[in-house]
């Protein structure tokens, strides 16, 4: 049975508000983490943890398998593949966590640093613990329950980071960011565990399985290399330049990503099914890929261009004295921010018109063109040299990406993906001379005022452009585009029936894998999972109905 269009097209827009929220409090939560977090411990502290999570996260990856993009996708899903999945599962973060805990010795002797032998087992734990909630946060999407996910993610980060501060407090060094590690995804498991209310059965893993394990090592394929694009540089500065070089790194790199975290995903959570359901209408597709293009530019662009401009009193802010390097740095991967957000709209291309083969393949060719840059980089000039390739040639590789996502379509490059970034770029260039300069000017203030002066002075610029009026018929479409992705101008049948939320949590801000996307084309079918709520045919009972219960008022209130 289909949900009515207005209820689906209402779930959609709701459910992208509630993903936008969560990931704004969970950003504010993070802020504050590392604002504390980094006037308590040391810099080697936060290198140590990194180079373990570089190698386990690759581990992670494996222990997803795809299979959270696969099960979202599933038209379909009976008891017995339920129950088999939940222990294929079970299984798979089992064998991984034995595998890492074995591998520690291994993993401290590629750094040199022995003192990573404990942190690693007492990290390996995690794989078993997300081996265990990740077909429960599958079945939580499939019943559409988006204000559930969106409070269980925000309460497991702060569980987290509370703990981790108190362990600080007391003195526990490194240990206190392992408590960071395993902490929230502890309550993240006991959370999704009440919210699925999982029926295991007896252990069995058969063969109707198989076409989820298939469909999901597709997704890992992609999964895996953007992942090693996105890590390798860890492993690379951990290994040559030591803890205290990647502790600033870190900190730096888990900064540049929350502007697009917050400005590009929730965005991307909304034009994704939007774009799935216009492919067959060509005029409408181009326009929307056009409106999206210019959005993120004028979001992204400006806001790296502050970053960048005021990154010394800025890091200073965040994260106190003795950060120099992870200013520098932090300004550098400025680059491959505003490249990174610019390819968020090719992965939706990529996707929606049928071509996740062809991304693949292009992965192949290009990702290890990128770790290549790793290593030039870290030889040309150190960590700096590393940050400034790793944007140029992520920068770069944006024109054949999109070149090859729209070889034989109706979409066309000039027009409908290069000229709507060309008046954000020139306003982006004049925000950062802007920035640069008022901060340079009050560089004697206290560091949070020059961050103020500076981000102000952009601000003024980037508002002034609306007296010539192409910017001011720019700034009138972006409105219009806000409005249009909560409820597309074309009525239900662009986006009705897509609900919107299965975040790819191994992909990063500007990639989507063929399983999220094909969930929210899929998810109009009311299949509900075993051991969750009841078919549709009662509405006071129906996944909806039981979604809304429980997330209760947020609803009203309404990444």
């Amino acid at each position: 049975m289909n949900r009515p269009a207005s209820d689906l097209s209402s779930r959609a827009s709701r459910g992208a508000a509630l993903t936008a929220g969560g990931l704004w409090l969970k950003t504010l939560i993070q802020l504050a983490s590392t604002m504390v977090l980094a006037r308590l411990l040391d810099q080697s502290d936060f290198g140590l943890v990194a180079m373990i999570m570089a190698i386990v996260g690759v581990a992670d990856l494996v222990r997803d398998f795809g299979l959270t993009g696969a099960i979202l996708q599933s038209r379909d899903l009976t008891s017995r593949q339920w129950s088999g999945l939940l222990w294929f599962s079970t299984l798979l973060g089992t064998v991984l966590m034995i595998g890492v805990a074995v591998a520690a010795p291994l993993i401290a002797a590629l750094y040199g640093e022995e003192r990573l032998i404990m942190l690693t087992i007492a990290i390996a734990p995690t794989l078993l613990v997300n081996g265990l909630a990740m077909p429960m946060q599958a079945a939580v999407q499939r019943r559409l329950q988006f204000g559930t996910l969106a409070m269980i993610d925000v309460v497991s980060m702060a569980v987290g980071v509370a703990l981790s501060i108190v362990a600080a407090l007391l003195g526990w060094g490194v240990w206190s960011l392992v408590v960071l590690a395993g902490a929230g995804q502890v309550y993240r498991l006991v959370a999704l565990w009440i919210a699925a209310r999982p029926r295991f059965g007896r252990p069995r893993i058969g063969r109707d399985i198989r076409p989820f394990v298939s469909t999901g090592g597709s997704i890992f394929g992609v999964q895996l290399l953007n992942y090693a694009a996105r890590n390798l540089d860890n492993v690379i500065i951990g290994q040559q330049l030591g803890p205290a070089a990647l502790g600033q790194y870190s900190r730096a790199y888990a900064l540049f990503l929350l502007p697009q975290q917050q400005l590009t995903a929730p965005l991307g959570r909304v034009a994704l099914p939007v774009l799935s359901r216009l492919q067959d209408d060509g005029e409408r597709y181009r326009r929307y890929v056009r409106s999206a293009l210019a959005v993120i530019g004028y979001l992204a662009l400006p806001a790296y261009a502050v970053a960048a401009a005021v990154a010394h009193p800025l890091m200073l802010v965040l994260l106190g004295p003795g950060w120099d390097a992870a200013a520098d740095a932090f300004a550098l991967l400025s680059i491959a921010g505003v490249a990174q957000a610019v390819g968020n709209v090719q992965g939706w291309m990529f996707i929606s018109l049928g071509r996740a083969h062809r991304q693949l393949v292009y992965y192949l060719i290009t990702r290890p063109l990128v770790i290549a840059a790793f290593f030039v980089g870290i030889w040309w000039a150190g960590m700096n040299g590393l940050a400034l390739l790793y944007g140029i040639s992520t920068a770069v590789l944006l024109v054949p990406g999109f070149a090859v996502a729209i070889r034989g379509t109706f979409v066309r490059g000039w027009a409908d993906v290069a000229a709507p970034l060309v008046r954000p770029a020139i306003v982006a260039a004049a925000v950062f001379a802007a920035a640069w300069a008022a901060a340079t000017l009050v560089g004697s203030w206290p560091a949070l005022l020059q961050v103020v002066v500076g981000a102000g002075a952009g601000a003024v610029v980037l508002a002034g452009a609306a007296v010539v009026p192409a910017y001011r018929r720019d700034y009138a479409m972006m409105l219009d585009f806000v409005r249009r992705a909560r409820k597309p101008a074309g009525g239900a049948d662009a986006a009705s029936d897509s609900p919107v939320d299965a975040p790819a949590t191994m992909l990063g801000a500007d990639e989507v894998s063929a399983g999220e996307l094909q969930a929210i084309r899929r998810a109009e079918s009311d299949d509900p999972l075993p051991g969750g709520p009841p078919a549709a045919g009662d509405p006071e009972r129906s996944p909806v109905a039981a979604a809304e219960k429980t997330d209760g008022p947020r609803h009203e209130e309404s990444r």
